[in-house]
């Protein structure tokens, strides 16, 4: 009884380093900064990661600021300049980083996935690779209107009203207006314009490592079959691909009521895919 005892610690003391020892790199998408990411830290921190959300290119510093006070060069800014910085910032860790991205940062997520730098991804209400479409209104028209080819490199400025209608479309005005003047940030039209060339690319049919996709079942930026689309386009039949949707929810997913929940449902689908790798790798050595 005495050595099952002293087993089951020693069990739980390896399950808790485990977890502890993981770093959670949060990745943002257009619009936003750092400053999505401030709930999510505090409970996956509370939870014993180590949480790290770094900035885009041009995107430090406050919300407020930033959309008053566009930097210089913002409409400059291309995807792969993000993905660089993203792919700096992870590969200065000492070890490969669970990696959540919502939107672009979705997309950045399966780019960093397929170089092999990412322990675990979830990309959140991501936008898909290979110019993957969905044919649904609310999608082509906020493409359109942010990809405008006729807008040339102008930032695309966000202002209350669309923040409305495009990521907090089941939310109040007012719930809206405290996540646009906390959060919301004017962005570069090139950046969804690189995510439909060549940078958005990827080879769907190499293994990978865990990827879970989540979507927002109400989402007029990327509808959630979008999400599903794109989480069954990977092939390989021994990589775990997971998609889950929520009802209810617009893009502004990660900072609604009810936000919990969603990140409840990933911290469980991190331990439980965590503990597979950590099993199998130990069954191998």
């Amino acid at each position: 009884m005495k050595h099952r005892y002293n087993y089951l610690l020693l069990m739980m003391h390896n399950r808790y380093n485990i977890v502890m020892k993981k770093t959670i790199v949060f990745i943002h998408g257009m619009f936003q900064n750092p400053k999505s990411w401030e709930k999510w830290i505090a409970y996956f921190t509370e939870k014993g990661y180590n949480c790290i959300a770094p900035a885009w290119p041009l995107h430090e510093g406050n919300p407020a600021d930033l959309r008053n006070n566009p930097p210089a060069g913002l409409g400059d800014l291309h995807l792969q300049a993000i993905v660089d910085e993203m792919e700096r910032v992870v590969t200065s860790l000492p070890e490969k980083p669970i990696v959540i991205g919502h939107s672009v940062g979705g997309l950045i997520v399966q780019l960093l996935t397929q170089k092999g730098l990412v322990d675990i991804g979830v990309p959140i209400d991501s936008v898909a690779p290979n110019a993957m479409l969905a044919f649904d209104w609310g999608f082509m028209k906020n493409s359109a209107l942010i990809a405008n080819p006729f807008k040339g490199n102008d930032p695309f400025l966000m202002d209350l009203e669309s923040f409305h209608g495009s990521f907090c479309n089941t939310m109040s005005m007012e719930e809206t207006e405290v996540a646009n003047n906390e959060t919301a940030t004017h962005d570069s039209r090139n950046v969804l314009r690189d995510c439909m060339g060549e940078h958005g690319q990827l080879d769907l049919d190499l293994p990978h490592a865990p990827l879970l996709f989540i979507g927002g079942e109400e989402d007029e930026i990327i509808p959630y079959e979008l999400n599903q689309k794109n989480a069954e386009a990977y092939t390989d039949e021994v990589s775990i691909t997971g998609f889950k949707s929520f009802p209810n929810r617009g893009h502004w997913i990660c900072g609604q009521t009810g936000w919990e929940e969603v990140a409840a449902y990933i911290s469980t689908w991190l331990i439980e895919h965590e503990q597979y790798q950590y099993h199998t790798s130990a069954t191998q050595n």
